[in-house]
């Protein structure tokens, strides 16, 4: 039942992507008994050029297979039934190549593809699982023996590259949160950017309608909101959404105030007064800020103390990290090193540095 929600839109984005390079069929019947294979793929006769935009997804594509996406590590037992499913899909193929009175070789057998967020070393070695040097597939790409035609991909060892983009954005927490900032930063002209930009805002969209949000949900909402600002904000300079910049702007105030009161209850009159000044905030700072931040490291930046010329001064030290923790994930040592530096600026002149710049231009701006 867990697997119900990421299911739904990991098979629509895989068949996004998966297209224009063969036949694609989601929620595949297989005769044995009632189950479902996540994606079945089969490569078209002949590859198209756009095959080479989606690196190692392409090279998995390169011959008929199944994909079966997880949102969280797989159990043994969820391997085998993956496996399950790939034994019957043969043994379906095997029954019409009899039919046609010819043979079933061994290259035209499917190969099973597990994506999980994860695999643990214990679930490697339990099923003899091992890294491929010979073919040059990488980091976190682990074959099961030959004959059992079945691969575990562990998304979060996956080489941070363009090679990896399309199945890292199916990892979870910073490996996912990274693969979406780099997805939302690709140049439009990319062919299946605008396209899976719309199935993760939709995915968002469907995770945020819940009444009830887990600790999951609250990261993955954080995750895919970058791409659901970003779908946003390109659909209505495209035309295809209508409404003055007034309504969508009040769209977007409802929006964080509804992230605000899932997390902090009813919005007191000082919570209120910060959201016009966050709304000005690059959607992937504001996204973070909104589900890391205490109510009163959100009042120390944006209210009405954050416009003072005040310094911060030493005690400040740990919100500034945090901040800092926010934007970039880790507070690596040279950053680490420029906190003093930037406690001596006036809250007024600091509070905006923080937000804005990168990691870069922080390090040039308070170097000694």
């Amino acid at each position: 039942m867990t697997r119900q929600p990421h299911d739904q839109f990991a098979k629509q984005y895989l068949e996004e992507l998966l297209a224009p390079l063969g036949t694609v069929e989601t929620s595949r019947d297989v005769l044995s008994e009632v189950r479902q294979v996540d994606v079945w793929f089969v490569p078209a006769p002949s590859p198209s050029p756009e095959s080479e935009t989606l690196g190692l997804l392409s090279k998995m594509a390169a011959t008929t297979c199944l994909f079966e996406p997880f949102r969280n590590a797989p159990t043994p037992v969820e391997v085998r039934s993956c496996m399950l499913k790939l034994y019957s899909v043969e043994a379906e193929l095997l029954r019409k190549a009899r039919r046609e009175r010819r043979s079933l070789s061994e290259d035209e057998s499917p190969r099973l593809w597990i994506l999980s967020p994860s695999c643990s070393q214990r679930l490697l070695n339990g099923f003899g699982a091992k890294l491929n040097q010979e073919e040059n597939w990488g980091e976190g790409v682990y074959f099961l023996p030959e004959f059992q035609r079945t691969v575990l991909v562990s998304i979060n060892q996956l080489p941070v590259s363009q090679d990896t983009l399309w199945l890292r954005v199916l990892g979870k927490r910073r490996t996912q949160q990274q693969a979406i900032d780099e997805l939302v930063g690709l140049p439009q002209e990319n062919p299946f950017r605008r396209n899976i930009l719309e199935i993760l805002a939709n995915w968002r969209i469907n995770v945020g309608s819940s009444e009830t949000l887990s600790n999951a949900d609250r990261e993955l909402i954080m995750n895919l909101s970058p791409a659901y600002f970003k779908w946003r904000e390109e659909a209505v300079s495209e035309g295809r959404q209508e409404g003055r910049q007034e309504g969508r702007l009040e769209e977007r105030r409802q929006m964080v105030e509804n992230f605000l009161r899932v997390r902090f209850g009813e919005l007191d009159e000082e919570l209120e007064a910060i959201i016009s000044p966050i709304l000005q905030l690059p959607p992937d700072v504001l996204t973070r800020l909104l589900l890391n931040f205490s109510p009163e490291e959100l009042l120390l930046w944006f209210g009405e103390s954050s416009g003072q010329d005040l310094r911060l001064g030493e005690e400040g030290r740990e919100k500034v990290e945090n901040l800092l923790r926010v934007r970039f994930g880790e507070v690596d040592q040279e950053l680490a090193d420029k906190i003093a530096s930037m406690l001596e600026l006036p809250h007024q002149e600091l509070t905006p540095l923080l937000l804005t710049r990168s990691r870069q231009e922080l390090l040039e701006r308070f170097a000694r």
